[in-house]
């Protein structure tokens, strides 16, 4: 790991300005993820700014009978608050399905929204990496590609997002909260946060440098039956190959959204009115694009046979 300088940041808007102030400054909370890519040298900040003194760890009512989740409310606390339990399910399904309790305990809300993909190519210094030195190429098109994205790549990148998190608070449609360098405010709805590889995959999210999040609003809760699936290769530790959150109301009509096949969250609105027609007809539009690898092309029925699941379950 090479040296770098370290500040605690006093408030978000401090935060915001020193990150932007300082060149090569990164945002630690938790670190399950950033202390890794450093220890590798994948990531190399000149200047850590903690933001684990702010006070962004509650979960707060909001005026329209949603929830407030501060940028630094633990995996763990927001899984087990009995708010979430009972009206975002989904959610709670989610956190608990992903990395393992001891992660957990120390994972936070913003950070989990913002980890980097767990393709092994990325994290393998020696191999080429459009995602971590730009222009230098991808292994992994070419290479073994099980793991990676079926739709939504581009020839520069077929990583997948890793969070489980994530891909609830897509079909939930919570809206994230930052505060820019300037001190200026703003709400980016999820949808608009991660972007697509494109020819600069390197630029993950929307965020502008410095930004920072400081909480993520769920809307009023929209009842009906939620779930979340997750197929992976062992039952702990391991990211999703595909995922499935889920909301089915009793009519039939509902929302979904997808894990382990896209550098996103992957969620297609209007592939949602087909729901009541079932999952074939769900994912045919919402795979219509899908661009799948020898490796990977598994995943197109695994998605479908995992959304099947899901609404066999939600309907009895």
């Amino acid at each position: 790991m090479r040296s770098f300088s370290y500040e605690r940041a006093t408030s978000p808007g401090a935060a915001a300005a020193a990150a932007a102030g300082t060149a090569n400054a990164k945002f630690i909370a938790g670190g399950t993820n950033l202390l890794d890519l450093m220890k590798l040298e994948i990531e190399t900040p000149a200047h850590l700014i903690d933001v684990n003194g702010l006070a962004l760890d509650r979960i707060d009512e909001t005026a329209d009978g949603g929830l407030r989740i501060g940028a630094l409310v633990r995996n763990t606390d927001l899984a087990a608050d009995r708010r979430v339990r009972r009206d975002y399910a989904v959610l709670s399904r989610a956190l608990l399905a992903g990395a393992s309790g001891q992660l957990r305990n120390k994972a936070t809300t913003a950070g989990n929204l913002l980890q980097r993909t767990r393709c092994p190519y990325f994290y393998d210094a020696n191999l080429p990496c459009n995602k971590r030195k730009p222009g230098s190429g991808c292994a992994a098109i070419g290479g073994f590609s099980r793991q990676h994205a079926v739709i939504g790549a581009s020839e520069a990148c077929i990583a997948t997002h890793p969070s489980d998190m994530a891909v609830a608070m897509r079909v939930l449609d919570v809206v994230v909260e930052t505060v820019r360098p300037d001190g200026a405010t703003r709400s980016i709805p999820i949808a608009d946060l991660h972007r697509l590889p494109g020819d600069s995959p390197e630029i993950e999210t929307t965020l502008q440098p410095g930004e920072l999040i400081t909480a993520v609003a769920l809307p009023k809760p929209v009842g009906g039956t939620q779930a979340y699936r997750k197929v992976r290769d062992r039952a702990s530790y391991a990211f999703a190959l595909v995922s499935v959150a889920a909301i089915v109301q009793g009519d039939g009509t509902g929302r979904v959204a997808l894990g382990g096949v896209a550098h996103k969250p992957w969620r297609v609105e209007a592939a949602e009115s087909e729901l009541p027609r079932g999952a074939k007809a769900v994912t045919a539009r919402l795979l219509a694009d899908a661009k799948p690898t020898k490796d990977n092309a598994y995943k197109l029925p695994l998605a479908e046979r995992t959304l099947a699941a899901v609404l066999r379950e939600a309907r009895g």
